[in-house]
């Protein structure tokens, strides 16, 4: 568990990017921190491995102040993805992934071997394993990046809009590829997007942040969409401008299918059937 006891951060040329912020966040889950440029996101999420320190305030994980905690053992307990996935581009795919573990004192060959295990847990072909980052795709790049946070088995997973820098269709092939990870893994994840539907997508508990990182709501996805808190989450959401007021149409022009429309008359999705067994059907 992450707790944020009323803390806040101001810069040194003045700018008070975090200002008395208080949160807990779940084990387990995902939590997603959204809001524009400016909101605090990625400063709240880099203050959990120490790489800014708050001006005030205490962060507690699993009840241990992080400030006593040595940095660089905090960061390799941590997995951490960056947007431009940061692979080292003078070494190999398995060596990448394999960093934090040798930095760990893991022999070479038990983290290779560990490594070589996490390329099918993040959906890559063994055979990507001697390719060096600028011989992959930028997807095949983020899903390197996220095996290498993993390597260590850390508890907890921040991602700084990791999913940024690719193309739509690779993008949704990563959101889903996380949530299916946090099924197996249950980790406790931090994630940063600016993008809100990304966030309903991944998360448990989304937090929508607004100038200098306060808080305009805490919820899950269900809960703010059904109550937004305020004007200013009503807009950020879609809310106000009826984007988020769904309802069928039957076109027989269409192919003779109902259409999820949305507030302004575009379609959304396709209505499908239940399976027979009573579970879920992707429109």
């Amino acid at each position: 568990m992450i707790e944020f006891h009323d803390v806040s951060k101001i810069f040194d040329d003045g700018t008070r990017a975090v200002d008395q912020f208080s949160l807990t966040l779940p084990s387990h889950q995902t939590t997603v921190f959204v809001g524009s440029s400016g909101s605090g996101k990625t400063t709240l999420l880099r203050m959990i491995n120490r790489m800014v320190d708050p001006t005030q305030g205490r962060i507690v994980i699993d009840g241990d102040d992080i400030a006593a905690v040595n940095p660089v053992r905090l960061r390799r307990r941590i997995g951490y993805v960056l947007q431009a996935a940061g692979l080292l581009p003078h070494r190999t795919v398995i060596d990448n992934i394999a960093t934090v573990p040798r930095l760990n004192g893991v022999p070479k060959v038990a983290a290779r071997a560990a490594a070589r295990e996490l390329l099918g847990t993040v959906g890559l072909d063994d055979s990507l394993a001697h390719r060096y980052p600028s011989q992959l795709s930028g997807g095949q790049q983020q899903r390197v990046g996220v095996a290498r946070a993993l390597a260590s088995d850390p508890n907890i997973l921040l991602m700084d809009e990791p999913f940024g820098a690719v193309d739509p269709i690779v993008r949704a092939e990563l959101q889903q590829e996380l949530n299916r990870l946090q099924r197996e893994l249950g980790k406790t994840v931090v994630f940063v997007t600016h993008d809100i539907d990304e966030a309903f997508m991944l998360a448990d508990q989304v937090v929508i942040l607004k100038q200098g990182g306060v808080v305009a709501q805490v919820g899950t996805p269900g809960q703010i969409l059904a109550n937004p808190a305020d004007d200013f989450v009503a807009s950020f959401i879609g809310a106000d401008a009826g984007k988020r007021q769904l309802h069928l149409q039957h076109r027989q022009g269409d192919g003779d299918v109902t259409l999820v429309v949305d507030g302004e008359g575009r379609p959304t999705g396709v209505l499908a059937q239940a399976p027979a067994d009573g579970g879920s059907s992707p429109s």
